[in-house]
């Protein structure tokens, strides 16, 4: 088998590898894969290219992966659904709002409530509150 068909197949098991079980590491050696291959044209002893390939797997190990960590990890914070579309927002007390029960309604849905961890005082009926946090369908709500 020649050299180069040798660090196609490392970077497609790593590819396999890294879609299996995503983690921005066998990414890596896919990369410093397809590199070595590319320079495997030029160079054809094998020990060197296996040690160029290591030396481009570290290389992207250090450089690469914290990048790509950095940018997915900050995609994640996003907001999506129940924290964009309620996080801030006020609504109107149906039910005492206390630390064990109380319902909400915004947008003409009910919502379970409960009192934030912050807040001490039960929030009567018919008061407005700010939604602070949710736990599955229970909203989290302090006084405005």
């Amino acid at each position: 088998m020649l050299q180069w068909q040798i660090f196609g197949v490392v970077a497609v098991i790593a590819m396999l590898l890294e879609m299996v079980m995503p983690s921005f590491f066998f990414l890596n050696f896919a990369l410093a894969g397809i590199a070595t291959a590319i320079i495997s044209v030029w160079i054809s002893t094998v020990p060197t290219l296996w040690i160029i390939f290591l030396i481009l797997s570290l290389l992207s190990i250090v450089l690469f992966r914290p990048f790509c960590l950095k940018r997915f990890k900050n995609e994640e914070k996003s907001q999506t659904g129940v924290e964009s579309t309620y996080y801030g927002k006020v609504a109107k007390v149906i039910e005492p709002v206390t630390k064990t029960s109380g319902i909400i309604s915004i947008f003409d849905e009910r919502w379970n409530a409960r009192l934030a961890d912050s807040q001490t005082d039960d929030i009567p009926e018919g008061q407005e509150v700010k939604i602070v946090g949710n736990d599955s369908l229970i909203m989290f709500v302090e006084k405005i």
